[in-house]
């Protein structure tokens, strides 16, 4: 075990925010492209501070960010930026990496996450101690359906996993994956076939894929088994984020690919975690 995962069995980890609570307008003004301050994206939600879009006919909105424990650059447990990063985001669907159970303002960090982004929680762990635990995690604003956690471990690997969430999206079934593969060819190989068969076993009319895929290999086999399964996306470098060198992360959609998909580097971002969050839009397919 590294040691960033000696962290999970260290002791509670308890966190106030000084800051108080984040103002929506104020970091879309600083942080987020004027091209991507669309009214219906931001607003006050019931039950939290984020930041949510209510035109039915706007994009939707995915994002997916390796958050590395909200450890970023100086190596210190930084919730605050990495819910800003969040809010900056103004996602509809957002895929979280490496989330690491802390107590922060007497909330579970996922908690954390989602009284601060008005978005609803979805807890992935694939290493657990008592109450204690770490993985993945989805924040989304859309009524959930249905959630399988799915195991993608392999023997004498580090544990992995992904959430197989069945989304309401208006009259539509959204199936979102979210995952992080392992670090060896052999184990993003297997791993990427048992995700292309959860694809095939939901009857949903959008499919999204999305993670920290840790492939690097551009023209390995995961790779070309997901183009053969998604149509083709842009695959813009997520990592390191100081100085981004391999794209790490992606966002896959079917049946049709997703709108404006491109790395999010606000100030924050590119300090708040070692990756570089990924976004993109999603237009609803024609005829569903």
């Amino acid at each position: 075990m590294n040691a960033d995962r000696a962290r999970y069995f260290a002791p509670d980890t308890q966190m106030t925010d000084p800051e108080g609570p984040i103002d929506a307008d104020h970091f879309a003004s600083r942080f987020i492209p004027e091209e991507d301050r669309k009214p219906a994206r931001y607003g006050t939600r019931s039950g939290g501070t984020g930041m949510s879009r209510h035109d039915p006919e706007a994009p939707l909105r995915l994002a997916t960010w390796n958050i590395h424990a909200c450890v970023g650059r100086g190596g210190a447990f930084r919730p605050q930026r990495t819910a800003r990063v969040l809010c900056e985001l103004a996602g509809d669907v957002l895929a979280l990496q490496e989330v690491e159970h802390h107590s922060v303002d007497g909330l579970d960090l996922l908690d954390y996450f989602s009284s601060r982004t008005g978005l609803t929680g979805i807890a992935g762990p694939t290493l657990r101690r008592g109450a204690r635990h770490y993985g993945n995690a989805l924040l989304t604003r859309l009524p959930v359906l249905d959630v399988i956690r799915v195991d993608l471990s392999i023997e004498g690997r580090e544990p992995r996993g992904a959430l197989d969430v069945l989304l309401g999206w208006q009259s539509r079934r959204l199936q979102v994956i979210a995952t992080h593969l392992g670090l060896s060819p052999i184990e993003r190989r297997r791993q990427v076939r048992r995700l292309l068969a959860r694809v095939e076993t939901r009857r949903a009319d959008v499919v999204v894929l999305m993670g920290d895929l840790n492939e690097w290999l551009l023209w390995g086999r995961p790779l070309r088994w997901l183009r053969g399964h998604f149509p083709p996306s842009p695959q813009p470098r997520t990592w390191p984020a100081s100085a981004p060198l391999f794209a790490l992360d992606r966002i896959w959609a079917r049946p049709e690919p997703p709108l404006h998909l491109d790395t999010h580097r606000s100030p924050l971002a590119r300090i708040g975690s070692d990756h570089l969050p990924l976004k993109a839009d999603l237009l609803p397919p024609a005829g569903c």
